[in-house]
């Protein structure tokens, strides 16, 4: 096989979950700005993304939002997703809206508060069950404010009895994927605001517990690629959610900020083994001013074209020059790779894959813009709960 096969080969089996909330309406923190079109209910918003999938290839699994996608009937919900070849993916908690968790969810002083998020991340249990979903996924909102708000140790020590009961109560085959955010809401403290403090929970909690890494959740000028390839040198990066940032956690199109860092996170990826093995890669974007659907669409092209970059990457000219020193020559193999223009390449792949090697064209083309703003009258837009 060719090196130009092998790259197609592998770009062929690339999947990218897509989330039920980015088909909703959102906004900033002042205002939530609704769409002609948005889906009312999570069957709609399967099939919003059935069509990202048509048109890609590469979307075939949705990311569940509870309590935002709460059904009666989570294995019709299942079905729905199979019947537009799909499939559910990582079931995400929400311990942040409630008025109980002004003061935090699992890390919260008071043990009645405590108790009804722990209950909720089991419900999410549950609704993995009957979903088949494999992965829980987990960010806190918990935090202080104020030095002296609260005990900063028995925080931790609260976080560490949460989730291990909620780990004890995962499925041979399931897994909690553990996310961190350096700030927001929380200012003064946040209870999982690094890397280090999420891979030192799931170290103890075990193989089943596993770090998510989210590109806008870092401080400025942060090295995300080095926490990405040591979190897969350990075995412990579970999950990666794609989106962009200008200052903070911006939750843009991927790759539209800084696609260079985009192209050096996929390298780090595909050096370590991450798009052969267990790693669930996500878009967590919400997109407020733009039209959901073509802003997924060209988000997922966009992480095709960085991964496709960091596959052409000559490895074996990039491992020379870093062993003979050549700092300037190590930098170019980079840089040749990043500066290619990978676009005819991806549309060979889509046309091998019996797809339109436009999807931004063809989506236009297909109506279905025109057919949800015209039948997706009455009833409550979906949105994100702000």
């Amino acid at each position: 096989m060719t090196e130009r096969a092998a790259v197609k080969a592998v770009l062929k089996t690339q999947a990218v979950e897509t989330p039920s909330w980015a088909y909703g309406n959102s906004g900033t923190r002042f205002k939530v700005f609704a769409q002609q079109g948005v889906p009312r209910d999570p069957m709609e918003k399967l099939d919003d993304a059935a069509k990202v999938h048509e048109f890609t290839g590469v979307a075939p699994t949705v990311a569940l939002h509870i309590p935002w996608d709460t059904v009666d009937d989570y294995a019709a919900l299942a079905r729905h997703a199979e019947d537009r070849g799909l499939r559910l993916g990582a079931i995400n908690s929400n311990t942040f809206q409630d008025d109980d968790y002004r003061l935090g969810s699992v890390c919260h002083p008071d043990a009645s508060v405590r108790r009804k998020a722990v209950d909720h991340l089991l419900e999410c249990v549950d609704i993995m069950d009957a979903t088949g979903s494999k992965d829980l996924k987990l960010w806190f909102a918990d935090g202080t404010n104020y030095p002296g708000q609260d005990d900063i140790r028995a925080r931790q020590d609260r976080l560490a009895e949460a989730l291990a009961e909620v780990y004890e109560r995962l499925g041979d085959d399931q897994r909690m994927l553990l996310e961190y955010k350096l700030f927001e809401p929380a200012f003064y403290t946040t209870d999982v605001p690094d890397w280090g403090t999420a891979y030192a929970h799931c170290l103890r909690l075990g193989p089943k517990a596993r770090v998510v890494v989210d590109t806008g959740h870092h401080a400025p000028g942060t090295n995300i690629e080095f926490i990405v390839a040591t979190l897969l040198r350990e075995g412990k990066l579970g999950g990666f959610d794609f989106n962009s940032r200008f200052y903070a956690d911006d939750d843009l199109m991927a790759g539209a900020a800084d696609p260079f860092q985009l192209f050096r996170i996929m390298y780090e990826v595909v050096r370590g083994g991450g798009l052969s093995g267990d790693v669930a890669f996500m878009l967590d974007q919400c997109h407020n001013v733009e039209s959901k659907i073509p802003a997924i669409v060209r988000s997922v092209m966009n992480v095709q074209e960085a991964t496709a970059k960091a596959l052409l990457v000559d490895r074996d000219a990039l491992g020379a020059a870093q062993r003979a020193g050549d700092v300037l020559g190590a930098n170019a193999v980079l840089m040749d790779a990043f500066s290619t223009d990978v676009r005819p390449l991806l549309r060979e792949v889509r046309e091998e894959m019996g797809l339109d090697p436009d999807p931004m064209a063809a989506y236009a083309r297909s109506g279905w813009a025109e057919k949800i703003v015209a039948e997706r009258v009455g009833g409550e837009q979906a949105g994100w709960g702000a």
